[in-house]
């Protein structure tokens, strides 16, 4: 006889199972997972502008051909 599993979610910080509505197990996970988040939005937005000013300094070197 095989043993059924009770609804759950997985933790969006650690991967946890859980019984809940929430998306994370505690608060702790949240405050984890939002500051991990931030510094990849962070570290997203730094390669943009990064890429932009390459791109302004390569057009200007070459001199708009």
């Amino acid at each position: 006889m095989t043993e059924k599993i009770p609804q759950h979610r997985h933790c969006r910080g650690c991967g946890r199972a859980f019984i809940g509505q929430d998306r994370y197990c505690s608060d702790e996970c949240r405050r984890i997972n939002e500051s991990t988040v931030k510094k990849k939005k962070n570290q997203l937005l730094l390669l943009y502008v990064f890429s932009f000013v390459v791109l302004i300094l390569m057009l200007i070197l070459v001199g708009f051909r």
